[in-house]
């Protein structure tokens, strides 16, 4: 019998829910398109995977699936895949719900939010869809202007997520899963409890802890590639490491000239010394001479008026003039203290999607 494709089989149970759809009492139920969807990987082989669902808009909060449309039989939030891949008839409560499937190793398949298809509240007619895109998925980052917890979210802080054992120091609890899995998988950097056996789903049942990305009192920039070849906007040189890198973190609040940071100042200048010099007097013993002589700066008779008594004679040093000669001089920075190179910024928390 030949194998009926995943989108056939979404289309079927779709159907199904048409035909059924007058047998249906109002207020019942809706199903999602992979009921009864066989799931396999890349190479065709199935996939033996888990759905979870849970309340829209949160993982914390579980939503029963049921296996009759008159939501009565077998309440369950945990479907497994048979070994063909499978996922088997389930029944929802009509509206929204947060579905995650995961394959044996945890890794996402599914995760997001759908609306269950079925009759309308009013019962008669087929529900509508969402639009996936629209929906916050493992990973995704958000800023909030507040502090404090959120459903769903967890603050990228630095401190520690994992399962309800573990004692992870941001939040321990069972909804982590995904987000450890995908942390683990995403960014090799971050710090496992114990050290990394290479699995993340067994490293997450051993209840270690993952560290979230620390992002206290650093702005948000983005990597310089981005899948295109380095633009060189951000690089090694000045941001402090690799701008490839994943969560790398740079840059830094403040920083200190070096000499060679310096610019480079050309000046030029012709400096010029003038000095008076003024005439000096000796006075020498020599007998009979009390003649008045006038000495003084630059030359005679200026004013100034020396008595020789008798018995001393004068000689008068050369002429005042002027001196010229040259000036240099050297300046010394002696503070090095260091200056700010924050821009304008506004403080808010981010928060990852668990």
């Amino acid at each position: 019998m030949p194998l009926i494709s995943k989108a056939k089989l979404a289309a079927l149970a779709i159907l199904s829910m048409v035909v059924l759809a007058p047998m249906v009492p109002a207020n019942a139920a809706g199903t999602l398109p992979i009921a009864m969807a066989q799931q396999r990987d890349v190479n065709g082989d199935p996939v033996l995977c888990q759905v979870y669902f849970y309340v829209a808009g949160t993982v914390a909060s579980p939503q029963n699936s049921y296996s009759d449309y008159g939501l009565t039989q077998n309440p369950n939030n945990q479907l497994a895949c048979d070994q063909t891949g499978r996922v088997p008839m389930f029944w929802l409560a009509d509206g929204l719900v947060h579905v995650r499937m995961v394959d044996a190793a945890g890794v996402p398949i599914i995760d997001t939010t759908m609306y269950a298809l079925g009759p309308s509240s009013g019962g008669g007619g087929g529900g509508g869809t969402v639009d996936p895109t629209t929906i916050a998925q493992t990973g995704d980052l958000k800023g909030r202007y507040g502090t404090g917890l959120i459903s769903g979210w967890v603050r990228c802080n630095g401190l520690t997520i994992g399962n309800g054992s573990s004692g992870a120091t941001e939040r321990a609890n069972a909804d982590t899963q995904t987000a450890f899995v995908y942390l683990y998988n995403t960014d090799p950097n971050l710090v496992v409890s114990g050290g990394r056996t290479g699995n993340a789903l067994n490293d997450y049942n051993a209840n270690k802890t993952i560290a979230t990305p620390d992002w206290r009192g650093r702005a948000l920039a983005f990597l310089d590639d981005m899948g295109n070849s380095p633009a060189g906007r951000l690089t090694a040189s000045f941001f402090g490491t690799s701008a490839t890198t994943l969560g790398a973190p740079g840059g830094s609040e403040s920083t200190t000239l070096t000499a060679a940071q310096i610019p480079s100042i050309t000046s030029t200048a012709s400096p010029s010394l003038t000095a008076n010099v003024t005439t000096n007097v000796w006075v020498a013993g020599n007998s009979g001479d009390s003649t008045p002589i006038n000495v003084g700066q630059g030359g005679a008779n200026n004013g100034l008026t020396v008595s020789i008594a008798a018995g001393f004679s004068v000689a008068k040093q050369p002429s005042a003039g002027t001196a010229t000669g040259t000036v240099s001089s050297t300046s010394t920075n002696t503070s090095g203290g260091a200056h700010r190179t924050v821009q304008p910024t506004m403080l808010a928390t981010i928060y990852i999607k668990l």
